[in-house]
């Protein structure tokens, strides 16, 4: 039996997970902004379920949400940080407010709950950070640049993270989906005010959105519980075939550039 705790519990990969775990017999410290999205879990799962009221920007709420996760199951062996939202917009578009409030959320919020949980998992010698990142945290695309920043930054946060406690017995797990059928783009999303000029970049992103179905997220559940019981889990994972030759071609093409500026970069 493990123990999980949960951000962002009240719908899409957050809810999935929860409910997959608790259903083979794990105990869960779930948050949401509103707790009362998480009253089926409470209702049927009893005392092996702890929701949370939590706002993942509020530094001292996360400390205190973890903690109490920890004083009440005894332990943390499974953190998800997966509370976050999609920003639409291009980067001229997006106001300071509307950038300010997408790193709060989507790389601050990790940051503090990752900050509340090491201490619990230094002193068990163990545990397993799962950072929801996305295929977005690999290549970026137009209109979603403020969102591809918040998660690039999760990255690599997460990979200097797996380097600074690996060896104190904890592991780290950037789990990067493809497109699945969550609100993600939906209720959840900010758009910024439009710029007329760039309709065409707009509308390009549209029709290629438009062109693949979103895969239903509950087929994630069985790959999640699976990685969070490898005695070595690797540092990052794909969901979902999707990313792969989005990521092969933007590495190619990195590699391509660097080396055909190579006897430029030699200069300096």
């Amino acid at each position: 039996m493990k123990t999980w705790f949960i951000t962002g519990a009240s719908r899409g990969f957050g809810r999935i997970w929860a409910a997959a775990a608790l259903e083979r017999g794990d105990r869960v410290a779930a948050t949401a902004r509103d707790i009362n999205t998480l009253r089926e879990l409470s209702d049927k799962y009893g005392d092996q379920f702890l929701p949370i009221s939590l706002d993942v920007t509020d530094r001292a709420g996360v400390f205190a949400a973890v903690n109490r996760a920890a004083r009440e199951f005894d332990s943390l062996d499974v953190v998800v940080n997966n509370a976050g939202y999609g920003l639409f917009g291009m980067i001229e578009e997006t106001t300071e407010e509307q950038a300010r409030a997408q790193i709060d959320t989507n790389l601050l919020g990790p940051l503090w709950v990752t900050q509340a949980a090491l201490p619990v998992m230094r002193a068990q010698g163990s545990g397993h950070l799962l950072q929801v990142s996305s295929i977005g945290g690999i290549a970026a695309f137009p209109t979603l640049g403020l969102y591809n920043a918040s998660k690039w930054g999760l990255e690599a946060m997460s990979e200097a993270l797996s380097q600074e406690v690996g060896p104190l017995g904890i592991k780290v797990t950037l789990v990067e989906p493809g497109p699945y059928g969550t609100d993600w783009a939906g209720d959840s999303a900010v758009h910024t005010a439009p710029i007329a000029a760039y309709e065409p970049v707009r509308e390009a992103r549209r029709a290629g959105a438009g062109a693949r179905a979103p895969r239903d997220p509950s087929v994630t559940a069985p790959v999640i519980l699976t990685l969070v019981d490898l005695p070595e889990p690797p540092l990052r994972l794909f969901l979902g075939s999707f990313p792969y030759p989005i990521a092969e071609k933007a590495y190619r093409e990195r590699l391509a550039t660097w080396q055909q500026w190579r006897a430029l970069a030699e200069q300096a």
